[in-house]
């Protein structure tokens, strides 16, 4: 004590006091566990979840099976490759829906992705900080337009710019050239595949980026300052170490806008034509979707064929999604698979 009191030492204590504030001193209250019932409720909740939602997918498929099953009984698979729609003579054939909307589709994300890979780009590696948030939000905010804003916007502005300035200097230009000239085409109304492809383009940006950039975000800083401390430009950063490591999420943000632009109905119903009839491959060509066609007639189709016609083509819509979907998936496990074996 008196060494203590010599060497100017006041904080300690004698051992005696602190023990007695051990044992003073009240226990740490436990949490209550949840016991085993409450474990196997949860599991069978979340079980239940997912039976529930695989239950549906199956009763949806069956639905649509029920009811095309006579134009599926009439027409077989010679529906997907005949190009004839009279309901007058009950003749039907859906592949002038499925070329529009596989063609608007493959032009939306020829144009989405790229633009959209800029800008989560633009927003993760190089943009200011004081842009980086205005931006972002604003770019968000065209998810939020209605679709048939975009629709009525494409019909009545984009459309006739498209006719002026695009269309119609492109026909002149390729005027009597084989196969190009063809393929510009078309009435100049500033209405057809191109213009649907266009307008579905400029609708899955936002998803597009707004995934690719948040998924460049959890790139961790060290590997991409690893690579920066290594002599790498930004364009051998994200093409080397960022994109490697968020292969999944891109394809998963294209798979998005992709279900989002062969679903669109109402923006794809004002410019694409609905025309039923397939005369050339041109790009100006006014044609129809599978949406489009759902959307301008399934209420005025009556019960027989042409309701069932109606039915077979949102099955077909059914199998495409399903078709992408489990490409996507083999494209995945094929890079997973892949992965390490240039080292």
């Amino acid at each position: 004590m008196s060494s203590t009191l010599a060497n100017g030492d006041f904080s300690s204590k004698p051992p005696a006091t602190q023990s007695v504030r051990a044992m003073i001193q009240p226990p740490p209250v436990k949490k209550a566990r949840s016991g085993p019932l409450a474990d196997r409720i949860f599991g069978w909740m979340a079980k239940g979840a997912a039976l529930i939602t695989l239950g549906m997918l199956v009763a949806i498929l069956a639905s649509l099976t029920i009811s095309a099953w006579p134009a599926i009984d009439k027409y077989g698979f010679g529906f997907l490759t005949s190009t004839t729609w009279d309901p007058v003579k009950e003749e039907f054939g859906g592949l002038v829906m499925i070329y529009g909307t596989l063609a608007t589709s493959f032009i939306a994300l020829l144009i989405a992705v790229p633009v959209s890979f800029g800008i989560a780009l633009f927003l993760t590696e190089l943009s200011p900080a004081w842009l980086k948030r205005p931006l972002g939000t604003a770019i968000e905010l065209l998810a939020a337009v209605p679709s048939i804003v975009y629709g009525m916007w494409g019909l009545l502005v984009f459309g006739p710019v498209l006719a002026t300035y695009v269309q119609q200097p492109l026909q002149a230009a390729f005027a009597g050239v084989p196969y190009l000239g063809a393929f510009v085409s078309g009435p100049p109304v500033g209405i057809g595949i191109l213009s649907a492809g266009i307008i579905l383009a400029i609708m899955i940006i936002p998803f597009i980026a707004a995934v690719m950039r948040d998924v460049f975000e959890v790139t961790p800083p060290l590997l991409k300052e690893s690579a920066y401390g290594l002599g790498a430009t930004t364009w051998e950063v994200v093409t080397k170490v960022v994109l490697p490591y968020t292969k999944s999420g891109v394809i998963g943000g294209i798979m998005l806008g992709l279900g989002r632009a062969i679903g669109e109905t109402m923006a794809v119903t004002f410019v694409i034509g609905n025309f039923n009839q397939l005369d050339s491959l041109s790009l100006f060509q006014a044609a129809n979707s599978i949406t489009s066609a759902l959307a301008n007639e399934f209420a005025e189709a009556g019960e027989g064929l042409h309701q069932a016609s109606l039915m077979y083509l949102g099955l077909v819509l059914f199998f495409i999604t399903f078709v992408i979907l489990s490409l996507s998936k083999l494209l995945l496990a094929q890079l997973r698979k892949n992965e390490g074996a240039k080292t």
